[in-house]
């Protein structure tokens, strides 16, 4: 793998983008991860594709470069679970499995580009800030979600309701956003407890009652008509009016 050299000059601030770096290879993520924060970019890192999954909800990054071959999830399933989050993120491929059925598999299941190794972090770089250039065009304020008069903004990692700032966990935050990506849908416990928390999260589901109902005493109480709803006996939505 060739590289400039990160030492040979001043290091870049952090204002880029936020980059995932996702590969069980230690010494691949370590160099990686530091080149990037080094032209710039805020990165994060995982090992795992759970790991992986745990850290995009929390971190929310634009763009991930995904190893296919993880010990757990494959990559491509990885992508498939970040879809169906809803998560609004561009995803690089960044493996050794270099076959064309491979490349193929990885740009028709949902991947943005597909870098195979060895490779130049030159090159990383350049795939990087293309794929960015792309989907920043073709997706102007998708880091912003609009329900009524509230509003969820991804990258500032604020909540507004009819304007007034709200306080949330990165637990709320994560549960408002997930109601938000899917208004006027009921969400089972089952299903937020799989995207919101972990999908092999095995504690009682209770906490999402728990959740909901902090949720509610910071956007609903006091603030106008309700958007957070019950359906008994299967689930919650957000939306006006009620579900």
């Amino acid at each position: 793998m060739s590289h400039p050299d990160p030492q040979a000059g001043q290091a870049a601030p952090h204002d880029r983008g936020r980059l995932l770096v996702v590969d069980d290879e230690p010494a691949i993520v370590d160099t990686v991860a530091r080149f990037l924060r080094f032209v710039g970019y805020d990165v994060r890192t995982a090992g795992t594709g759970r790991q992986a999954l745990t850290v995009a909800r929390d971190f929310l990054p634009e763009l991930i470069l995904l190893d296919v071959m993880l010990p757990d999830d494959d990559g491509f399933e990885v992508l498939r679970r970040l879809r169906s989050d809803g998560l609004p993120v561009a995803v690089v491929f960044l493996t050794a499995r270099d076959t064309r059925q491979d490349v193929v598999r990885g740009l028709t299941a949902g991947g943005d580009d597909y870098i195979t190794k060895p490779f130049g972090l030159d090159e990383v770089t350049a795939r990087v800030e293309a794929v960015l250039r792309r989907t920043r065009r073709t997706d102007p304020g998708g880091d912003v979600l609009r329900v009524g008069d509230l509003e969820l903004d991804a990258t500032a990692h604020q909540v507004r309701r009819g304007g007034r700032a709200v306080d949330l966990s990165p637990t709320e935050f994560r549960l408002l956003r997930y109601l938000m990506l899917h208004p006027d849908h009921v969400l089972t416990r089952a299903r937020l407890l799989e995207h919101v928390w972990s999908y092999d999260f095995n504690g009682d589901d209770t906490v999402v009652a728990t959740y909901i109902s902090y949720l509610r005493r910071k956007i609903d109480d006091g603030q106008g008509t309700p958007l957070i709803h019950t359906r008994r006996g299967v689930g919650y939505c957000l939306r006006t009016p009620p579900c």
